[in-house]
């Protein structure tokens, strides 16, 4: 029964609102000039009127009446040439080439004008005190240099200090030298005097070389040139040979071979030397390190190939 009632409201409202829809449009349908005439006929004022026609354009002066000639009314104007405007539109100003840039000229700075009243009071006080600052740096750097002179003059004191020192130093080197100079001249002195004095127990015989005692070669009673030759020959091998120990002490028979001068080309033991190896080679040994043999006064007795008794002692 709801169902119904809700159905049959919303067919009539449906039908209101379609029959407003088909009125409105119908008032747009109608032209403006009889909204004018209804509110004219019905005496209302022409400002209640929501839809008013568009007035037509009146201009000013008096109505011309003219009549159309033809279906399209005055025939169309006849055309003019019109003449040419002529362009009174300015050219474009010319663009003047860019200069080129010129070089900047430097700024002199121009010095204020001296004042018309200077006050001399405070120039003099200028000067003055910058007077007084120059004497005052003079005094400083003639300070400076006579403490730099007095540091000097100290440096070269000690130096010469120093080089005294050193100086004395030497001397008394050169001093010390000079007297073990003169101490070793005296010891050589003594050594040779001492030799001198060992030397005159040769008993008158000059040309025997120094030995530790009076040897005459065999200790025989030969006393000739031949001898004596024998016997220097055995003291300056004597004097040149070390002797090796536990060496028993007999005579050993050496064979030399020599030159003239007393050069040893040779020296070799006779195979009945009754010393051991190391006693034969000694005694060679002694016989090449004595070389030159004697030789001067010895001419006449001379033998190349010399064999003599060596006698230990």
């Amino acid at each position: 029964m709801d169902d119904r009632k809700g159905t049959s409201k919303a067919v009539v409202v449906s039908a209101i609102l379609h029959l407003g829809i088909v009125g409105f449009l119908a008032l747009a349908i109608v032209p403006c000039s009889f909204y004018e005439e209804l509110f004219e006929a019905l005496h209302l004022p022409a400002s209640w009127n929501p839809i008013a026609c568009a007035k037509p354009l009146e201009l000013p002066g008096q109505v011309i009446e003219a009549t159309l000639v033809g279906p399209t009314g005055a025939p169309p104007p006849k055309s003019i040439k019109a003449k040419p405007v002529p362009d009174s539109t300015p050219p474009p100003p010319a663009v003047p080439p860019t200069p080129p840039p010129q070089p900047e000229k430097p700024v002199v700075k121009t010095l204020p004008p001296p004042p018309e009243h200077p006050d001399i009071k405070d120039q003099e006080k200028v000067v003055a005190d910058a007077l007084q600052k120059a004497e005052d740096a003079k005094h400083e750097q003639e300070e400076k240099q006579r403490q730099r002179q007095a540091e000097l003059d100290a440096q070269a004191a000690k130096q010469k200090e120093e080089q005294k020192k050193i100086d004395e130093l030497f001397a008394k080197m050169d001093a010390a030298a000079s007297q073990t100079k003169k101490l070793d001249n005296k010891a050589k002195q003594a050594q040779q005097q001492m030799k001198d004095l060992e030397n005159a127990k040769n008993d008158g015989l000059p040309d025997l070389p120094p030995a530790a005692q009076r040897q005459t070669g065999t200790n025989g009673p030969d006393t000739g040139l031949l001898g004596q030759y024998l016997a220097a020959v055995q003291n300056a091998v004597t004097q040149n040979w070390l002797r090796p120990d536990n060496m028993p002490s007999v005579p050993c028979v050496v064979h030399i071979t020599q030159l003239p001068g007393g050069d040893v080309m040779s020296a070799k033991v006779d195979p009945s030397c009754p010393y051991d190896e190391a006693g034969r080679r000694s005694v060679e040994n002694a016989v090449l390190r004595a070389q030159p043999l004697p030789y001067k006064g010895f001419e006449s007795v001379f033998q190349r190939n010399l064999t003599f008794t060596f006698r230990p002692q």
